[in-house]
């Protein structure tokens, strides 16, 4: 066989894509050729539009690793962004292939650090390399506790002087000698709610013959408890049924937001969240049991023990079919659900509910996302 060397595979390939391209009536110049795509043997490029840059696509690259961004860590920044923009209070999302290993949301006058924290500690294993985004300028605290692991990006409104001398001494700190220091501006432009303005972004995706595939961005209706539903249904021959216990104030404030993580989730998700922080995430499964059952048994396995989860929410990013995900969440100590409902079954859900003793409230939205 032959030898293959590794500087090959990193080998970042200038002028494989064009400086300008113009689609769907969009104007595009490129801003630089990455280091690489989803993996090193992958040329790629990042453009941003010929129109008044916000966010991403106006980032200020503070501090640069050796060989730059890959389109993972673009993408990963920008996920972390996604879920962050809806927390009013100091929020974190730690991101690994474009999923949230931990994301946690503290009170407004908190410590940034101990927000960092909880979410880095929900997979402090899986936290390893990752990405990390906030809602709030980065203070010199946080940095200390950003450079004690080790980070790839780490995407902020802003950083103060301090700690972006901290995350800069990558030359004292070997392991850290690779970060990425990203400043973005105008987080609050980015849309969340139905109605709110998209700027003419949209989703794109493309097939492997190069065909193209356009979709709206996916904005959510759920702005605050009030917008979720008591879980209700009716049933052609056992006639309605209704949840028999609300969710309290706690819970409700968690499953609102278990539901914006769940959002920038790869479905099936299952997210598992207690006072606004998650427990545990499980992604991508075939079948939504096997999603709620990965989380599970990674949190106990992994982190905390048997009886951690007593008290948490869960979200769903899809409806629940069977009663087999009430009867594993409420085995683990799950006290309230949220999920889309319209399910045929949602009958037997909810009576599943109420024989555990269990809320459940329904979004009446879908948030599948196949990222």
């Amino acid at each position: 066989m032959r030898a293959v060397s590794r500087r090959m595979y990193f080998e970042r390939r200038e002028g494989r894509f064009p400086e300008q391209l113009e689609l769907l009536g969009v104007s595009y110049d490129k801003v630089e050729d990455l280091r690489y795509g989803t993996n090193p043997h992958q040329a790629a490029a990042f453009y941003r539009p010929r129109r008044r840059p916000v966010v991403l696509r106006g980032y200020r690259l503070l501090k640069s690793g050796k060989r730059g961004h890959s389109q993972t860590n673009l993408e990963d920044m920008d996920r972390a962004l996604r879920i962050v923009k809806y927390c009013e209070g100091p929020a974190c999302a730690v991101m690994k292939h474009l999923n949230p290993s931990g994301a946690a949301e503290g009170v407004q006058d908190g410590p940034l650090r101990d927000v960092y924290r909880r979410a880095r500690d929900c997979d402090a294993q899986a936290a390893f390399c990752s990405v990390v985004g906030f809602n709030r300028a980065v203070d010199a605290e946080t940095a200390e506790e950003i450079m004690s692991t080790v980070v790839e990006c780490v995407v902020a409104p802003g950083f103060e002087e301090k700690a972006l001398a901290i995350l800069s001494s990558g030359a004292e700190r070997k392991r850290n000698r690779e970060l990425r220091v990203v400043a973005v501006d105008g987080l609050h432009l980015l849309p969340r709610y139905l109605g709110d303005d998209t700027h003419g972004a949209f989703d794109l995706r493309t097939l492997d013959d190069g065909a193209l595939v356009v979709a709206e961005p996916m904005l959510t209706r759920v702005r605050t408890g009030d917008d979720l539903s008591p879980a209700a249904a009716v049933h052609r021959t056992k006639g309605r049924i209704e949840i028999e216990r609300p969710p309290t104030e706690r819970e409700l404030a968690d499953l609102v937001f278990a539901w914006h993580v769940a959002l920038n989730v790869r479905s099936n998700a299952m997210v598992i969240v207690k006072n606004r922080a998650t427990l545990a995430v499980g992604t991508g499964e075939q079948d939504r049991i096997g999603a709620l059952e990965q989380a599970i048994d990674k949190h106990r396995r992994k982190y905390r023990g048997p009886d951690s989860l007593q008290g948490a929410v869960l979200a769903s990013d899809g409806y629940i079919p069977f009663r087999d995900c009430v009867e594993a969440a409420a085995g683990a100590g799950i006290t309230t659900i949220v999920q889309p409902g319209g399910s045929r079954n949602d009958w037997d859900i909810i009576a599943a509910c109420n024989d555990l003793a269990i809320s459940m409230v329904f979004t009446g939205e879908r948030a599948f996302s196949h990222h």
